[in-house]
């Protein structure tokens, strides 16, 4: 029997043979794992995303002319505030900083082609709301930087961590036309309602890129996607919601 063994195992075919396995073993394993990290992502991040805010509203730009008085003349646009928190994750133990936040690649996916899509940072003025839909603000891409304080006019934010945020706006959805004689003053939370704007036709599918880059020049990027806008933003004028179950948003390093 032993010499039997013995036979079997010096045989050129049996090393080959065992060669295969091994190989095919380690393959599979290899497999299992990039397959585990297609679906989890990087499982211990230095930073996580912890929440996301979402501000919907309606506002109106009046356009009568100077001096014309006479009736209600709004186009009205419908904003939606995107608020991505950002914080040190306490389960990593290696010290690392943000160098930059980049949000890109945005795509919307809209159930009618209802107004026109912008996207805009937060407003430049000194003053005034952090969002302003004006030509200076528009964006394709958005790029925060790592700082010691968070500077939201100047795009920084905290290095150990902060806020990004960003407009998705979708203007001219509608005009409202009345006269004053007959018509009671709207606000801009009633806008959409009185021009009889059909939520459905509202709603839309955001996605886009954020890119987390660290000062020892890992990368980390995911997709996020968003139903937009918040429910109720008709009836109401203004919708927000808080989403804190992430567990879609997939990191992947893209460079070490």
């Amino acid at each position: 029997m032993k010499e039997k063994i013995k036979y079997i195992t010096s045989r050129k075919s049996f090393h080959v043979c065992m060669t295969i396995i091994i190989i095919a073993v380690i393959l599979f394993v290899a497999g299992i794992m990039v397959l585990r990290y297609q679906v989890e992502g990087e499982t211990n991040m230095p930073f996580d995303i912890t929440k996301i805010i979402l501000i919907s509203t309606s506002d109106g730009e009046d356009k009568n002319q100077e001096g014309q008085m006479s009736n209600w003349n709004y186009s009205i646009n419908q904003d939606n505030d995107i608020y991505i928190y950002i914080e040190k994750n306490d389960n990593y133990k290696e010290q690392e900083t943000i160098k930059s936040i980049v949000i890109d690649n945005f795509n919307v996916e809209r159930n009618k082609d209802v107004g026109t899509v912008k996207f805009y940072r937060p407003n430049v003025e000194e003053t005034g709301t952090n969002f302003k839909n004006t030509e200076e603000n528009e964006i394709q891409s958005i790029e925060y930087t790592g700082g010691i304080e968070a500077d939201l006019k100047n795009l920084v934010i905290g290095n150990q961590g902060g806020v990004v945020l960003f407009r998705y706006a979708n203007n001219d959805v509608a005009e409202y036309l009345a006269d004053f004689s007959t018509t009671n003053v709207v606000t801009s939370n009633q806008l959409l309602k009185s021009a009889n704007i059909n939520e459905e036709d509202l709603k839309s599918k955001l996605s886009f890129d954020i890119t987390i880059t660290t000062e020892d020049g890992k990368e980390y990027k995911a997709n996020i996607s968003l139903d937009m806008p918040v429910e109720g933003i008709v009836e109401n004028g203004t919708s927000s919601k808080e989403i804190t179950d992430l567990d879609d948003i997939i990191f992947k390093r893209t460079k070490n």
